[in-house]
């Protein structure tokens, strides 16, 4: 199948973001891709705030990019926006680092009058960079996504079913065996 790419843009070490893309990647590999993960906040802050191409950190991120058939990109929203560690990222990738990939964006915020940062601050710069598809994204509220003092993730039921489809739309548009696991769950 797909090698994918699951990119964390949360500066937050107890990132609920992160956490989700956790979620979606257990989901992707059950459907026989193989996920890549990315913490944007281990890359070092010198190399992202000093736009240091060189930087091998840099140059092992970039190699991620060109090795993904797919890459799914999530963000917490801050200020109606993607996080400025995800942009920091994006503006050392290539100008064409998503050409010929299928890209799906998530958010994470706390409040609802972020739903289209997705489709107004995060979608124009990823369509910049050349991707052959970008699926349908999904915004979660914080209040849908609860951590259990044993690290287990719950997702509210309605953001959980609307996770799934975004997900599996994605893994299809890779060629993801998302029917096998719907008729088998």
């Amino acid at each position: 199948m797909a090698t994918v790419l699951s990119v964390s843009g949360s500066p937050s070490a107890a990132s609920r973001t992160a956490r989700l893309l956790c979620h979606l990647d257990e989901r992707l590999i059950a459907q026989g891709h193989e996920v890549i993960a990315l913490d944007i906040r281990t890359l070092p802050a010198e190399a992202l705030l000093g736009a240091d191409f060189g930087h091998p950190a840099i140059v092992r991120a970039t190699a991620l990019f060109e090795q993904a058939d797919g890459v799914v990109i999530g963000t917490p929203v801050y200020k109606a926006a993607y996080s400025g560690l995800l942009k920091s990222l994006l503006d050392l990738l290539p100008q064409y680092a998503l050409a010929g990939k299928t890209v799906l964006p998530l958010a994470t915020g706390g409040s609802t009058a972020h739903v289209l940062a997705i489709d107004y601050a995060l979608r124009p710069v990823l369509a910049s960079m050349g991707p052959a598809h970008i699926t349908p994204g999904w915004f979660t509220l914080d209040k849908d996504i609860t951590v259990g003092k044993d690290g287990t993730l719950t997702v509210a039921p309605g953001s959980a079913e609307a996770l799934a489809q975004v997900t599996d739309q994605f893994s299809a548009a890779l060629g993801g065996r998302t029917t096998l696991l719907a008729a088998a769950g």
